[in-house]
């Protein structure tokens, strides 16, 4: 009787020691992939961060609306214009006149 608890106490400390390698050797290769994510993640740039508000958003919007009827005003002016000497022409006046027109519309910055 003492034989067979000593034989089954042997089983289950193999048993437990099998499990206790088992766990090591994955925390050694979760800790290895976690260094390599973090590697991985210092090298990427932070994003940038939105500034929250009501008046934040109201900028953000007339920004975009903003750019987007200069990419209009490009796009609409193109097909009229034979050279790409003119229609880069175009883009660059839009361009420089940009700040101009912002202020006028929407006063300061």
């Amino acid at each position: 009787m003492a034989k067979e608890r000593a034989r089954k106490r042997a089983e289950r400390e193999a048993a437990a020691e099998r499990e206790r390698a088992q766990r090591a050797r994955k925390r050694v290769r979760r800790e290895r992939v976690e260094r390599g994510k973090r590697a991985v993640a210092s090298l990427v740039p932070d994003a940038p961060k939105r500034t929250p508000g009501l008046l934040a958003r109201r900028k953000r919007r007339r920004l975009l609306a903003f750019a987007l009827g200069i990419a209009a005003l490009c796009v609409l002016t193109w097909p009229f214009l034979p050279s790409w000497t003119a229609r880069f022409v175009v883009l660059v006046l839009a361009l420089l006149a940009a700040p101009v027109v912002w202020v006028i519309s929407f006063g300061r910055v």
